[in-house]
């Protein structure tokens, strides 16, 4: 009795594993425990500036999962939505720091570099001028900006950075 119950959980597991909506909710689920235990072991190592900005993205995370509504259920999109996010301010934060307070943009970059190993890889400009060459090849045609951005954000928001499809999109209008 014991063995067909093991038996049918193992292939209960199998199906849920073969399950892809299953696999990329565990997986987004483990990307959450993932950042906890690395500020855990932030915390162990009493390294404060990793665990501010790892804690900093776990609870942009739960913010944005819980303004969607979407608290069980955090899709990878949001998860990377939100570390975009964090990535954007970290960046404006060192963009903006004044140029004598060497100090607090020493900090401020540590934060963003802590950041940005979380981030997802984003697509370079020559992935993107070859993806504007083949899927958008009739809109890029017409040599308007705006239509060829409107379809292009569509497809690749969150996997390349807005400025670098802007500058593609428009060395591609001249």
């Amino acid at each position: 009795m014991a063995r067909t119950i093991a038996v049918g959980a193992a292939a209960l597991w199998g199906y849920f594993e073969k399950n892809s909506a299953y696999s990329a909710e565990k997986r987004i689920i483990m990307d959450i425990k993932t950042m906890q235990k690395d500020m855990v072991a932030a915390m162990k190592a009493k390294d404060k500036v990793r665990k501010d900005a790892v804690s900093s993205l776990i609870s942009a995370v739960k913010k944005l999962a819980i303004d969607e509504g979407k608290r069980e259920d955090i899709p990878e999109e949001l998860v990377d939505r939100a570390v975009l996010k964090e990535v954007k301010t970290a960046k404006e934060q060192v963009e903006t720091c004044p140029a004598e307070r060497e100090d607090l943009r020493a900090e401020y970059q540590a934060r963003l570099d802590v950041i940005m190993e979380y981030a997802p890889k984003m697509l370079s400009v020559e992935e993107i001028e070859e993806i504007l060459a083949t899927r958008y090849a009739e809109v890029v045609a017409t040599k308007n900006k705006g239509q060829i951005m409107k379809a292009v954000m569509a497809d690749l928001k969150g996997k390349a950075d807005g400025k670098d499809i802007s500058q593609v999109v428009e060395k591609l209008c001249r």
